[in-house]
């Protein structure tokens, strides 16, 4: 196999950097189809635009188990000698 000149090395170092790029491409929009279908499943008509966009930047910024930890409802107190019953 003859050796390539710098030349024909950078052109098909182009070309496979170019189609890494849109694979990337790619691969960022199925990501996002798929977390766009999981909101499409919530209720945030309850929150403003601007809150949900909010909600979102914390969420990214904090991590996925902070934010979620931050969404769930705080669990009951539970009373001192009284065991509680297991949730059905």
């Amino acid at each position: 196999m003859p050796r390539l000149t710098a030349r024909e090395r950078l052109a098909e170092l182009e070309t496979r950097q170019r189609k890494s790029s849109n694979e990337i491409d790619a691969a960022r929009i199925s990501v996002q189809s798929r977390y766009a279908a999981v909101v499409q499943d919530l209720s945030v008509e309850t929150l403003t635009e601007r809150k949900l966009r909010e909600l979102r930047q914390l969420s990214i910024q904090r991590g996925g188990a902070a934010a979620i930890a931050a969404l769930k409802p705080p669990l009951p107190p539970k009373m001192p000698g009284k065991k509680s019953k297991p949730p059905r």
